[in-house]
């Protein structure tokens, strides 16, 4: 959460190899294995009705492409939702060589879910992105604020009132990536995942974006420039508070050291 994934997706959803389903964040896996309430049938009705079915301008939409779109929104309202509901969801699939899901929920499943996983692929290849702790908290937190239209609380919350709110569990949880390494390392080969760090990646995309690609084992492509430029779901311009990195210093200096006994070298905009 708020370490990438969404410019991730946006730039490699371009490339000819790689096929995505309508829906970005499925998260079918958490349901599968954390939090069975994910995809409730109320849940997915929801977001039917406000993501797929009211979307489209009938003076201007192409009727094939939005029969194709509605032949999706079937396969997402269909039941039961198991292996097979999933694997429905990609049946658009041609000749790519992968299907994809950019879920961050993925990052929290279980050691024991990794090796069932990728038992039921042909291939499996897992991206996992991390950013400075206190960036990303920070981040997390204007961005929560901003969609609950609450962004106000940053102008009055005192020192306490932050500290719970980025202490809940679907916050701070997000910024535990030596524990998530660890679980990765644990469930699957060294050749199944690769961390990346966000700094890095806009540090030299066109190199990164290399090296994705040769984890996928894909052919090179040339992303268009205004793609790589553009930055989607920011959270609203708010300075830090001087004192909001005190309140997580020591969180943040096991979880550096976490990520380095993994063998990950930070990047120095880290601190």
């Amino acid at each position: 959460m708020k370490a990438g994934t969404t410019w991730l997706y946006s730039v490699l959803a371009r490339h000819p190899e790689l096929h995505f389903a309508m829906e970005k964040e499925i998260h079918y896996f958490n349901h599968r294995y954390v939090d069975n309430s994910l995809l409730s049938e109320e849940r997915r009705l929801s977001e039917a009705r406000e993501r797929y079915l009211w979307r489209f301008d009938p003076k201007v939409a192409n009727i094939d492409a939005i029969r194709q779109n509605l032949h999706w929104v079937a396969a997402y309202l269909d039941r039961p939702v198991d292996d097979f509901w999933y694997r429905n969801l990609f049946q658009l699939r041609k000749f790519q060589t992968y299907a994809c899901d950019f879920s961050n929920l993925n990052a929290h499943l279980p050691v024991e879910a990794w090796p069932v996983i990728a038992s039921k692929c042909d291939s499996l290849r897992v991206l996992f992105t991390m950013r400075d702790p206190v960036k990303r908290l920070w981040s997390h937190t204007k961005f929560h604020l901003q969609v609950t239209g609450e962004l106000e609380k940053l102008d009055s919350w005192s020192k306490s009132e932050f500290e719970a709110f980025i202490r809940q569990p679907h916050i701070w949880n997000n910024g535990e990536y030596g524990a998530v390494l660890r679980r990765l390392s644990k469930g699957l080969s060294g050749e199944q995942y690769k961390a990346i760090f966000y700094e890095d990646l806009h540090d030299n995309q066109r190199s990164r974006l290399r090296e994705i690609e040769a984890f996928l084992g894909i052919a090179p492509f040339d992303y268009p420039q205004a793609a790589l430029d553009r930055r989607l779901t920011e959270s609203k311009k708010r300075e830090m508070p001087g004192f909001f990195a005190d309140l997580v210093s020591d969180d943040v200096a096991r979880i550096r050291k976490e990520v380095e006994d993994e063998g990950y070298v930070l990047p120095l905009s880290w601190g």
